[in-house]
């Protein structure tokens, strides 16, 4: 199985930077081992089960809940039985139609 997630996560109640936040979600993220890519805007990460994923969106909550008094937050979900490794699957499909992508 597996659960595709695309997601941003900041607080809206300290200043115009959140990076010095979103750098503790991101550092959290890494240091569980899950595969995940930062982009401009978000997140994306993929996880063999529903549980981990939600798990880890719970987590990166955890990591502003102390000091953040409204945290916003988007999430997306792609999930798929019997498949796995989507996050670079869907990359090498289009490549493969038109080329190398600049990622």
């Amino acid at each position: 199985m597996s659960v595709l997630v695309e997601f941003a996560m900041f607080p809206t109640d300290k200043g115009e930077s959140a990076s010095p936040y979103v750098s503790r979600i991101i550092k959290m993220i890494s240091q569980s081992g899950i595969p995940y890519k930062l982009t401009p805007m978000g997140t994306v990460f993929e996880t063999d089960d529903m549980h981990t994923a939600l798990d880890l969106v719970e987590k990166s909550y955890l990591e502003l809940e102390p000091d953040c008094n409204r945290v916003y937050s988007t999430v997306k979900f792609d999930i798929r039985k019997n498949v796995e490794n989507c996050m670079q699957k869907k990359i090498q499909s289009i490549e493969n139609k038109i080329g190398k992508i600049n990622t």
